[in-house]
């Protein structure tokens, strides 16, 4: 990076004194977190404390892209006198994604790459009177650095902890891939005896010799020593050596797993020999566990069958983006414990730290792979940089019992290049290949006890011609049958494809899902409807199909929580919902679905955990709505009460109870019981009158969504939308046309884009396309209505969803809709072209006051002046 002159200013910051080392034997560290100040390229300077990202706000509006450029961050550092005789180091565990380190104003180093720890030597340029950190940090397109195009957001930033290190000059290695500088593997593991083998990296900087002793003591939970082995080590001036001890015959060692996640902690020292002082000291887990893949026989774990059955995570959070606090890490794999999940796939990059050691201390087993996604770049840059990136990914989490496969490849033909070169195509499948063998091999050297993984998505004619699926030792295959293509029904067919054509090949479902926005719901779910209900239906096919498989080795649901992607546009905007959480992590339906299909210990829990207040039509003649309820469970039966009233006990059908629920106006209590297992919850219910001259259910309002056979909840302005319904006689309705179902052959339920002017998107993403009157057969009084629009056809093209399979995309033809809008026969709106007047894909919202008289009703006339006119909701409230 060039440094600009107008960024040579000094700026006055806060310092940190450091000081007393001699209190400490080894090393110190020291977090750098707060007392930052940072600017954008040429921007206003802010203090900020870290981790911190300049994409948190940006990435959320409605103006596509978000700000990928220059980032610097500065801040003083003030040392004692007495580091002087000591090494000083920076470690930064996550800078996106090219980021230059610089001392005093000299460049101290550089790194490549989002995800991955790196340390930075600094003790040469210090001068211990006025230090002053500055990083330089850019997340700018670069086609040699992966990943190019995803569907997340590249969050820019100095996301994660940043630490000072320091050590003696004789000191564990700060030069191995940003590794602690030892590293252990148990090579013999059995419920009788256990090995272990630990090999130190230790540098001497001094200008001295010194004769060292590398002392490696294991210690159980209570603290007491299991074996300890000592190695004396010549080490000379300058000199950098590796020493290995073997520590052989541990007698019946606790072994690690799910159940059991029984940690040793390892404390490796350097140990000057004469003075037996402690120079220098690393920690490091140590779990005993062995493990096979099996192509027909699924995942073993200590000679056990295992389901590996969990998630997938990406790492940010609700107005954070990426610069999520450890506590929100830290919780986010306790929540997939209380799942009842035992594997996170750690995707599609490494992650912070905290997330494996967690993963080791509650027995999650995890795979980890670099963000080599969708596509590559054939230059040897891009080679070199995914070749190191997954070096660091092994070097720095070599230590973690959790880790079972090192995995270097996702999608990676989704999009594709040369398509109308079939000849120059072939080059780019050898480079994809050629690359893929490259990085497997080095997986297998740098680890061979752990497994290698490529993944791919569900296109199986191509990822087996190209080679792909014989280069690792497992296949990983992402499914979104009935979602992105197809039916839920061929997710089971591709299973049992892949068990007979690849029978020696062990393979995982490492991603499938359906999104979910937790505010819609329906009684009559369809794909791309993103209702909860469709979604719930989704993951019990799924599962059903992974569990009665035993060569299926285990399955992980994309996503454990929702993410941000800035491209994606849908019913909430920049947001992937396909998440058992929230963004938020608050649990959906599905997460509980997950825990009454895993958890081993009784569970029984009211979904519905976002939809406490509901709405609907009464049934005919009477002063109740009849509404389903569920339940997910892991237990036979169980019994509903409705205000202490039971509705009948009823049997669980793939992990799911259903009631209809006779919903009254206001509260309803609702309470579930099998055995001593119980739930409860109370249920808001808005009851809208079957027909308005119903004295005894009085009108209050009502918002109906046109086309659409889904609720909506407004959780910020607290109103609940219903579906339309044909107009009834005494009652309310639409006449004429028909719901708007998309011009791109793809998607059949509304619209996918992104509705200016509004965070309401479904309000406005179905419509009723023709429609001629809406009628409300309301008693006599005064009334607010308000009519809604948004022209769904035509604006922008953008590109398509890569991730769409069977997307027929075409360019939407545009028609001309003029029309003019009455109401009780009294002209309301005239000639209105809702594209012209307001825009494509932009919320309109039309708000006026009706005076009823003489039991005519509210009558709007819909009258076409070219094309179709359009409704897309209505709200009606009484006044008085």
């Amino acid at each position: 990076m060039l440094r600009a002159k107008s960024l040579l200013f000094m700026l006055s910051l806060s310092t940190w004194i450091i000081n007393s080392y001699a209190q400490d034997a080894g090393r110190k560290t020291i977090s750098l977190n707060d007392q930052w100040e940072f600017h954008k390229e040429n921007g206003p300077t802010e203090k900020v404390n870290i981790p911190h990202t300049w994409n948190d706000k940006d990435v959320m509006d409605d103006v596509p892209g978000y700000y990928r450029g220059l980032g610097i961050y500065k801040r003083k550092l003030v040392l004692a006198a007495s580091a002087k005789t000591k090494d000083i180091f920076l470690v930064f565990n996550g800078v996106a994604q090219e980021s230059e380190v610089f001392v005093n104003g000299i460049s101290a180093g550089k790194h490549v790459g989002s995800y991955t720890r790196f340390i930075v030597p600094i003790t040469k340029f210090l001068n211990y009177k006025n230090d002053e950190i500055e990083v330089w940090a850019n997340n700018q397109f670069n086609e040699n650095i992966p990943p190019l195009t995803a569907d997340f957001t590249f969050f820019g930033g100095m996301y994660r902890n940043v630490t000072l290190l320091i050590t003696n000059p004789i000191h564990f290695s700060q030069k191995v891939y940003g590794s602690s500088g030892v590293f252990i593997t148990t090579p013999q593991v059995s419920g009788t005896s256990a090995n272990v083998q630990v090999k130190s990296l230790v540098d001497n900087s001094s200008t001295t010799a010194k004769k060292i002793q590398i002392n490696t003591t294991i210690f159980n939970t209570k603290g007491l020593v299991v074996s300890s082995q000592n190695t004396t080590v010549n080490l000379l001036s300058g000199e950098n050596k590796t020493v290995i001890q073997e520590i052989k015959s541990i007698k019946n060692p606790e072994l690690w797993s799910p159940e059991n996640p029984y940690l040793y902690r390892t404390v490796t020292k350097i140990i000057d020999v004469k003075t037996k002082e402690v120079i220098d000291q690393v920690s490091n887990p140590l779990g005993f566990r062995w493990f096979k893949f099996d192509a027909d026989k699924g995942f073993f774990l200590n000679d056990k069958p295992v389901k590996l059955i969990g998630a997938s995570r990406h790492q940010d959070y609700e107005n954070l983006g990426n610069a999520t606090p450890d506590a929100i890490q830290i919780k986010d794999i306790e929540l997939l414990k209380a799942m009842g999940g035992n594997y996170l796939r750690v995707a599609h990059y490494p992650q912070d730290p905290l997330i494996l050691e967690t993963c080791d201390r509650l027995g999650i087993l995890a795979s980890v792979e670099i963000p080599v996604v969708n596509t590559i770049t054939e230059s040897e840059a891009f080679t070199s940089n995914c070749l190191n990136m997954q070096r660091e990914m092994i070097n720095q989490n070599f230590n973690h019992p959790s880790i079972i496969i090192w995995a270097y490849m996702n999608e990676i033909l989704l999009r594709l290049k040369f398509s109308n070169d079939k000849p120059r195509q072939q080059i780019y499948f050898d480079h994809v290949r050629e690359l893929a063998q490259k990085l497997d091999s080095l997986t297998r050297k740098e680890d061979p006890s752990r497994y290698t993984l490529l993944v791919n998505h569900g296109a199986w004619d191509i990822y087996n011609k190209v080679g792909l699926t014989q280069i690792p030792q497992i296949v990983g295959w992402n499914l979104y049958s009935g979602w992105y293509s197809g039916v839920p029904a061929d997710f089971a067919k591709f299973l049992d494809r892949h068990h007979k054509e690849l029978p020696n090949t062990p393979f995982m479902v490492t991603e499938y899902g359906a999104d979910a926005d937790p505010r819609i719901r329906s009684f009559s779910p369809i794909r791309f409807d993103k209702s909860i209900e469709y979604a719930m239906q989704f993951h019990q096919v799924y599962l059903n199909a992974m569990l009665s498989r035993p060569f299926v080795a285990g399955g992980m649901a994309w996503n454990l929580a929702d993410f941000n992607s800035e491209t994606r546009e849908e019913t909430m905007p920049h947001i992937n919902n396909k998440g058992l959480l929230t963004i938020g992590r608050e649990a959906k339906d599905t997460y509980f679905l997950y825990q009454a299909y895993l958890l081993g210990k009784p569970f029984l829990k009211i979904t519905s955990s976002q939809w406490k207040d509901r709405t609907g039509v009464a049934d005919s003649a009477s002063l109740v709505s009849t509404q389903p309820f569920q339940v997910a469970t892991n237990l036979k039966s169980a019994e509903l009460f409705l205000n202490g009233k039971s509705l009948g006990v009823k049997d669980a059908v793939d992990h799911i109870i259903e009631w209809k629920v006779p919903f009254v106006n206001g509260n309803n209590q609702l309470r579930v019981v099998s055995g001593n297992q119980n739930d409860q919850t109370d249920i808001n219910f808005k009851l809208q009158p079957f027909k308005f001259s119903d004295n005894n259910i009085p009108f209050v309002n009502m918002n109906v969504l046109l086309g659409s056979k889904r609720f909506y909840i407004d959780e910020k302005e607290h109103q609940l939308w219903m579906p339309d319904q044909p107009y009834k006689a005494g009652s309310w309705g639409w006449i004429g046309g028909e719901p708007y179902k998309g011009t791109n052959n793809r998607i059949t339920y509304g619209s996918d884009k992104n509705i200016l002017g509004t965070d309401n998107d479904p309000i406005y993403q179905t419509q009723q396309v023709g429609i001629e009157q809406f009628k409300f057969d309301v008693q006599d009084g005064e009334y607010e209505l308000s009519l809604h629009f948004a022209e769904l056809v035509g604006g922008e093209t953008k590109e398509a969803l890569a991730y769409n399979l069977d997307n027929n995309h075409k360019k939407e033809i545009e028609e001309q809709r003029i029309f003019s809008v009455a109401i009780n026969g009294v002209p309301f709106m005239s000639n209105v072209n809702v594209a012209t007047d307001f825009g494509y894909t932009t919320a309109v919202n039309k708000k006026t006051r009706v005076s009823v008289q003489y039991g005519k009703g509210i009558i709007l006339n819909f009258t076409a002046v070219k094309g179709k006119p359009i409704l897309n909701a209505v709200q009606l409230r009484k006044v008085y």
